[in-house]
């Protein structure tokens, strides 16, 4: 490494130690250098070091932030957790190999931006997963404005974004016009940046989530103020009884906003499952500020018969919640919640009487929620509703859409759907999407995009209609096989998921 020749201060009154790397034994290694800097003004000498835990596993790191900025100095705290001997190699700096139980610490420092990988150097365990990237971020530059439509149309086509892993969502923060964010059921979140999918994902909690069947990741939502918080609420089921559901806030790397921190998690809410299906599943920020969170019945008739829990309301299970997260430790109640001090209910229940809410759009223009609840085994609805004042009793399970269900259940002023659907067609369970205003879209802005993950198959209605009876849906002729939800970017563009992979954009035909 080639020393400046640059004169140092004359007066001397103080000195820092810098080591650039450690040997396997603490002892430099070849091609780097220990570093003491005589400094003359205390204002020069290197910012601290930033910490960052290691922990080596059979067979993956976790690491305590993934981010650092430009020209930070990192002490690199390297621990061994597995049962088989692991080191931690980041460019030129490396630890001994470590026997399990060992920890040993190198510091390094970053001049420049960029991305530095690290890896085990143990033969064999780089190949099985023992790798990633290290990211040193430039400040953010602010995003171009949004471009203008440039197509209009009536008529939409489905574009293929890219191919996931058991995609279950497609969302983008507050006013992004450039990225989207993929939710992947196995617990990681992927930024896919102006049609180019980034190499580190965006969040990787796959060793905290439950992901088989229908527990896994369930959403994602980023605070209104995200730009300036980075902060982002996670909706999961835990490794931990029934699949247990956890709501978590966490925070992006300062300086780096395709990065979450994974230490920064704090604990909003948790809810005991009954059983491990039926978790409902949305999370979205409504115009109020409010977070609303669908979360299902818990149990479709394992331990407890099918809606046991829909029409209690001293649980959470059932309902669409509204909090503020962000109002209170570890959150707020709204004071205008429809059963704030109403004896023996819970006061975060916004609705009730539903069984699997698994996605509910927020549509800010027109103030309204339309909530996608699956049926039984007869009927899948859409059921629509203003944001205020909440309250409403959706009815199961004294009825599955229009159908009576349980006529030994009471349901008080059960609010029936504003469109159902029959399974004699081979459809299953119902995917809420959302009120389309993307404006390169003619006849279908205004309209409510929904499908179904058996067949596929899209369709829109009216979520603004009035006339009595059922809302009429009309076919959009696409389809997405094993159609698993719906999302919107910052440029208002409507995306479909499918399990199999496939994540597609709704583009107007040219």
């Amino acid at each position: 490494m080639r020393r400046s020749r640059r004169a140092l201060p004359v007066a001397v009154v103080a000195v820092a130690a810098l080591t650039l790397a450690a040997g396997r034994h603490g002892e430099p290694l070849p091609g780097t250098t220990v570093v003491s800097i005589a400094l003359a003004d205390a204002s020069l000498v290197a910012k601290a070091p930033i910490t960052v835990k290691v922990v080596a596993k059979d067979f993956s790191y976790t690491l305590s932030r993934r981010s650092v900025p430009k020209g930070a100095t990192v002490r690199f705290i390297v621990s061994n957790a597995g049962a088989s001997p692991h080191d931690f190699v980041i460019g030129k700096a490396r630890t001994r190999i470590l026997a399990p139980g060992r920890s040993q610490t190198i510091t390094v420092r970053f001049p420049k931006a960029g991305t530095f990988a690290f890896l085990c150097s143990v033969p064999g365990h780089a190949r099985v997963g023992m790798k990633g990237r290290f990211a040193v971020a430039r400040p953010p530059a602010p995003p171009p404005p949004p471009p203008p439509p440039d197509v209009v149309s009536d008529d939409a086509v489905l574009t293929s974004v890219g191919t996931f892993v058991r995609p279950v969502l497609v969302t983008a923060p507050p006013n992004d016009p450039l990225r989207i964010f993929v939710v992947e059921h196995a617990g990681r979140v992927l930024i896919v940046r102006d049609g180019v999918l980034e190499p580190e994902p965006f969040l990787d909690i796959r060793q905290l989530v439950q992901a088989v069947n229908e527990p896994g990741m369930q959403s994602i939502a980023f605070a209104p103020d995200y730009a300036t918080s980075g902060r982002l609420y996670v909706l999961y089921n835990l490794r931990r009884g029934n699949g247990d559901l956890r709501l978590a806030e966490y925070r992006a790397l300062p300086g780096n906003p395709n990065l979450v921190d994974p230490a920064s998690e704090r604990v909003v809410l948790e809810i005991t499952k009954p059983w491990e299906n039926h978790n409902g599943g949305m999370l979205q920020f409504g115009p109020d500020g409010m977070l609303y969170i669908s979360i299902g019945d818990g149990d479709s008739g394992v331990y407890n018969r099918p809606g046991a829990f829909a029409q209690t309301r001293d649980d959470l299970l059932g309902n669409i919640l509204r909090i503020d997260p962000r109002g209170g430790i570890p959150y707020a109640v709204p004071a205008d919640n429809p059963f704030v001090n109403v004896p023996d209910v819970r006061p975060e229940i916004w609705a009730y009487g539903l069984r699997n809410p698994w996605r509910f759009p927020i549509d800010a223009e027109t103030k309204t929620i339309v909530i996608g609840d699956v049926g039984n085994a007869q009927r899948e609805e859409l059921d629509v509703a203003p944001l205020s004042p909440g309250g409403l009793n959706f009815g199961w399970p004294c009825y599955e859409g229009t159908a009576t269900y349980d006529m030994t259940a009471t349901c008080l002023d059960a609010v029936p759907p504003h469109w159902e659907g029959s399974r004699g067609d081979g459809s299953c369970s119902v995917i809420a999407g959302m009120t389309i205003r993307d404006p390169r879209f003619v006849s279908l802005v205004g309209r409510f995009v929904f499908g179904d993950y058996c067949t596929g198959r899209l369709a829109t209605i009216d979520p603004q209609s009035t006339e009595t009876g059922l809302a009429t849906e009309q076919v959009l002729e696409l389809e997405v096989p094993q159609l698993s939800s719906f999302g919107v970017d910052g440029l208002r563009r409507v995306y479909a998921t499918s399990t199999s992979g496939q994540v597609y954009r709704l583009d107007p035909v040219p």
